[in-house]
């Protein structure tokens, strides 16, 4: 329709042009005299405007025959569902038959587990199991209902109260899956023209809150107290913007995807410093770090009122399911009613609130186990230490051991295919169940890539000097 415009309008301008190239400028009209490129003027626009009212021409349509209807059809390819199927998409995944217990069984063979982050050693513990079936006969398998309807469970409460006076907070709220804590909290607080600056190591969960929150995004260097006072020295400097918007500092306590830790004193100091608000997860430092496994705030001393936001999910430590935010009152009943992991989704099975309640209480009771675990940690960081071809990345007091290649073969699939290669020939030759750092295609983190050991209080020192014994002995053979 535009190109018919377009020429129709050419042609009137063409026809217009010739029709005024003579030798008379000026006219007389009622005695006044006109400038003749005034009215040619005057008579382009008409035109102009003419033209553009009209509609274009359109020849009717003529309906197909049947016969050009079966080829157009025969002809037709439709584009795939999913990608084509490669080779590595075809290979067979250990499978457990067991529960992910520091012993498990996988295909049929009893193996030591470091791929489950079971660190305090009570999936499958005599107590939590024994909490799962008093909840089971009482309440059932849940109400199927979101808490804010019909979904709220006397354990819920229970649950929720325990943790703030374990952690000595004034509230907290349960989420029903751990992974969707993080990425309702953050889009619950953040919304657009939030300033978030975040690590640049961050996991899956915590890059979807930031990418849901639709706020203004910086990263800063991984675990890198340098390169975060200067991304938010930066942003405040001379920004009035900034001044007038939330501002957020988001870092996990224990990075999944390095195993290093947050150096929260400097955070801290930072973040009353240029007057940023901070959220804090710590999936994997809640029930392991801290003389009593209060989590990172515990670890460096500092009172929990200065983390604005912690999160966690309750499947590592406490061998449950689900997650928790801690916090003001004021920040709890925020999320109970614009959080969307809190309020669309069915409230947590009351099983696994009464297994949560249950492992607080154990830790609570039984304090040597948190020696057990940094033991645990001690030796196996020790036995890795002169792996060939590796270095450990993370922190020493971490419950994840990450391994990375010392030399990296320039390409990270390639990288993952020879690190996967390792870990299936120690599976099958040593029963000891390792895993890679595998990350989805949605996955932002450009972190190296390595093998991750999530140790146990469970493990016994046979089971450690067994995996330390076996990577020495594969890596050696893999990397000559």
């Amino acid at each position: 329709m535009a190109s018919g415009v377009l020429n129709r309008t050419a042609a009137a301008l063409d026809w217009v042009s010739a029709a005024f190239d003579a030798p008379l400028a000026r006219a007389v009209v009622f005695g006044i005299h006109i400038d003749g490129h005034l009215v040619v003027e005057m008579l382009l626009i008409v035109v102009i405007l003419f033209q553009l009212s009209r509609k274009s021409y359109k020849p009717p349509k003529k309906p197909l025959t049947e016969k050009e209807v079966d080829d157009l059809c025969e002809e037709w390819v439709p584009e795939p569902l999913c990608p084509s199927i490669t080779e590595e998409m075809q290979t067979e995944h250990p499978t457990l038959e067991s529960a992910a217990a520091p012993h498990t069984v996988v295909d049929g063979k009893e193996v030591v587990n470091f791929a489950s982050a079971n660190y305090l050693g009570l999936i499958g513990h005599e107590k939590i199991v024994d909490s799962c079936i008093s909840s089971l006969e009482k309440y059932g398998v849940g109400s199927c209902g979101p808490r804010g309807f019909y979904g709220t469970i006397d354990v819920h409460l229970d649950c929720e109260s325990k943790i703030s006076k374990f952690l000595g907070t004034p509230d907290s709220v349960l989420y029903s899956y751990g992974i969707s804590t993080i990425f309702s909290v953050i889009p619950a607080f953040c919304k657009k023209g939030d300033i978030i600056v975040a690590d640049e190591g961050v996991h899956w969960g915590v890059q979807n809150g930031l990418y849901l929150s639709r706020s203004t995004v910086v990263y800063f260097k991984h675990n890198d107290i340098k390169s975060l006072e200067s991304t938010l020295e930066k942003l405040t400097r001379g920004n009035k913007r900034a001044e007038k918007v939330r501002r957020y500092i988001i870092i996990e306590s224990v990075y999944q995807n390095s195993g290093q830790m947050a150096q929260l004193d400097d955070i801290v100091r930072l973040k009353e410093k240029y007057r940023f608000r901070l959220v804090l997860d710590e999936s994997h430092s809640f029930g392991v770090l801290g003389n009593t496994g209060r989590g990172l705030a515990e670890h460096y001393g500092i009172p929990i009122e200065k983390i604005d936001i912690i999160t966690a999910g309750m499947g590592n430590a406490l061998a449950t399911d689900g997650g928790f935010c801690t916090g003001s009152v004021r920040v709890v009943d925020h999320q109970r009613l614009s959080s969307s992991g809190y309020v669309f989704s069915a409230s947590l099975p009351p099983y696994l609130a009464s297994a949560a309640i249950a492992a607080v209480d154990y830790l609570e009771d039984n304090p040597s186990v948190l020696t057990t675990l940094k033991d645990n940690i001690t030796l196996l960081h020790k036995g890795l230490s002169c792996v060939p071809g590796f270095e450990i990345t993370s922190n020493p007091l971490s419950p994840i051991v990450f391994l990375k290649l010392k030399k990296s073969t320039g390409s990270q699939d390639r990288d993952l295919q020879l690190l996967q290669k390792i870990v299936n020939r120690v599976l099958h030759e040593d029963s000891v169940f390792l895993v890679t750092s595998k990350r989805s295609s949605l996955d932002k983190c450009r972190l190296p890539v390595g093998i991750r050991l999530f140790v146990s209080a469970g493990h016994s020192e046979s089971d450690i000097l067994k995996a330390c014994g076996s990577l020495k002995r594969v890596t050696d053979l893999e990397l000559a």
